[in-house]
């Protein structure tokens, strides 16, 4: 049992170096050929939808890192089949390894824009896993052998594992277990023995060659190290087993060769030397592994380069009819454990396809703009930060927000609106859809009217609450449109816009069951106070926030135990593009209670109750919790 499990372990540390060398090779290549990151890309395009639904709702904006966490433990255990396969039926260990390998390799050469250079990080660490995989069970069958005194040691010396020879009368101790033998050698005690026992320390696929066969014995029927050592003719001198057995064998029977008893004593000796050196190289090669990869991995696709970059940048400063207006005080209520009016970038979530976060050099960035216009335009960072730059706050949303749930937040963004660029481009007739496209291929299908909508703040944003974009929200450009769930809307990374159809082409999304178009619904939420807590009875602040991008919050309205709604106090409200706060001061009575809220836009639209899950087009309901009173 241990040896397999130790065979296991030697898998898994063949595995790492795989990982490791693959990342070490990417540093030259691109981070987009990063086995680990590739697979976990090609899973999140795969994934029917309800598997990315059950995920959003299970971990939240901790997604990536559960899903890299369930890849990890899939690795390890395939891993840890491998070893074991190795070690029963060389060579089905390194079959496995290369079949893992396989699929990285489609994974990496199968992303956008892709070549097939990709691959060679995966092949080149694919060949050192097998190198270590073999290097390690070779360390390990040493051992194995040595310490049950097996193969080399026992079997093919012809030594006998029978209790004694009848004619010699000499009861022989036995290895029962690679412990016992490599205590018997290194101590001097005697190792467990029995009838007709044999050591089953043999190397997968080996049988023991004295087994069924006559044993010989000394010429003095003594035993040394725990050994028979074989006879030798008291007429001649000459060696016992080159002659015919005694009385009693099996005269057709083949005797074993002898091997002298320093020999097969010095072998077992060896055990406790194989042993270490076996943990030295599985140490070894464990340690180089996760140095190397975290080391490449930190530094894998010119990641400082580009931090430095978003360091170093200072942001133009609008004019001043461009400019956001100070919050007024009353925009933000102050209450606690109530969302503040405007998210820190920090706390602002993060819903995207990309596992690994694009890191983009400002130096050589670019965005196109083709497809069905006249004129096909390229302009680099330095062209987008030279133009004149508006601030604007917008609430983003994300379509698998579940009511009531976490997936929005609010910020000031500053950038160049999109309709002013599509204006260079301009689009030809028959046009009514442009596809957004990021540096890891995700697109979104945003509507051509929206994008040229004058009354209407579409960025193409490179600074977010005052600084630069964050790497990981689409450093160093992204778009930000009001009124449109993130998934028709906010490409990250964006490096391409093509003015197109909707009949010709879908973004990301569209095949995978979503809607084309993604209009955010009107919302409401509860933040204060939790669901399932315990309050004191008296006067209590129930809070949150409520949005219709683009529309506007006209009233919000609280409703407890299925009694009359009442209309909350709002906050002061930055725009039309954002959410707003507002409150109801509640004289709780003690008792279990159940409270739900629902907004009303400027439009007149009040929210529906009809419950229904993000997917195909945004989840709606009245947000409901339960609280207690005492």
């Amino acid at each position: 049992m241990r040896r397999g499990l130790w065979a296991a372990l030697t898998g898994i540390v063949a595995a790492a170096t795989v990982l490791a060398s693959a990342e070490v090779v990417a540093l030259f290549v691109g981070a987009e050929s990063s086995p680990l990151f590739a697979v976990g890309s090609l899973v999140i395009d795969l994934a029917p939808p309800g598997v990315k639904e059950l995920t959003i709702a299970l971990f939240g904006t901790g997604d990536k890192a559960a899903l890299l966490t369930i890849l990890g433990i899939v690795v390890a255990l395939g891993a840890a089949l491998a070893g074991y396969l190795e070690y029963r039926r060389r060579p089905l260990g390194t079959l496995v390894l290369v079949v893992f390998s396989a699929i990285a390799v489609l994974a990496v050469t199968t992303r956008e824009n892709a070549s097939g250079i990709a691959a060679v990080p995966t092949v080149i660490g694919m060949l050192v896993g097998v190198v270590v995989l073999n290097a390690l069970q070779t360390r390990l069958r040493r051992w194995v052998t040595r310490a049950g005194g097996s193969r080399a040691g026992v079997s093919r010396a012809g030594v006998s594992r029978a209790e004694g020879s009848p004619a010699a009368g000499v009861r022989t101790p036995a290895a029962s277990s690679p412990d016992a033998a490599a205590a018997a050698v290194v101590t001097g005690a005697p190792a467990a023995s029995g009838a007709d026992s044999v050591s089953t320390n043999e190397e997968p696929g080996v049988k023991p060659v004295s087994a069924g066969m006559p044993q010989p014995v000394n010429g003095t029927g003594t035993v040394a190290n725990g050994l028979d050592v074989p006879a030798r003719s008291a007429a001649s001198g000459a060696d016992a087993n080159t002659r015919p057995a005694a009385s009693g064998a099996d005269a057709n029977t083949r005797p074993a060769a002898s091997v002298p008893p320093a020999a097969s004593a010095a072998r077992l000796a060896r055990a406790p030397l194989e042993r270490r050196q076996f943990l030295t190289w599985m140490v070894v090669a464990a340690a180089a592994s996760a140095i190397a990869g975290v080391a490449a991995r930190t530094m894998n696709a010119g990641a400082a380069v580009v931090t430095a970059a978003r360091n170093a940048l200072v942001l133009p400063t609008p004019a001043a009819a461009d400019t956001a207006a100070p919050l007024a005080a009353g925009t933000d209520l102050g209450i606690t454990n109530l969302s503040p009016v405007v998210t820190p970038a920090a706390d602002f979530y993060r819903i995207d396809t990309a596992l690994q976060v694009p890191q983009l050099n400002p130096d050589t960035w670019s965005l196109k703009i083709t497809g069905m216009v006249e004129n096909e335009v390229e302009i680099s960072f330095a062209d987008l930060l030279a133009l004149p730059m508006v601030e604007n706050y917008t609430t983003l949303t994300c379509v698998s927000n579940e009511v009531g749930g976490d997936l929005i937040g609010n910020a000031l963004w500053l950038g160049y609106p999109i309709r002013d660029l599509l204006a260079r481009a301009k689009p030809t007739a028959g046009a009514d859809m442009v596809l957004s496209r990021s540096s890891d291929g995700f697109t979104a299908g945003t509507p051509l009217e929206v994008l040229q909508d004058a009354g209407r703040q579409s960025l193409l944003a490179v600074g977010m609450n005052g600084k630069p974009l964050p790497i990981e929200h689409g450093f160093p450009a992204r778009m930000v449109v009001p009124g449109l769930y993130g998934y028709v809307s906010a490409t990250k990374w964006v490096v391409e816009m093509k003015v197109t159809t909707f009949a010709q082409d879908m973004g990301y999304w569209t095949p995978r069951g979503w809607t084309a178009l993604g209009p955010i619904k009107t919302s409401s939420r509860i933040d204060t106070p939790r669901p399932g807590t315990k309050q004191a009875a008296g006067t209590i602040a129930i809070a949150g926030v409520a949005w219709a991008q683009h529309i506007g919050i006209r009233g919000v309205e609280v409703q407890v135990d299925g009694g009359d709604w009442q209309a909350a106090t709002l906050a002061d409200a930055i725009s039309a593009d954002t959410w707003r706060q507002w409150v109801l001061q509640w004289d709780a009575p003690s008792g279990d209670h159940t409270i739900a809220v629902r907004a009303t836009d400027d439009s007149g639209y009040t929210q529906t109750s009809d419950e229904a899950p993000p997917a195909p087009d945004g989840s709606s309901g009245w947000h409901t919790i339960k609280v207690s009173v005492a």
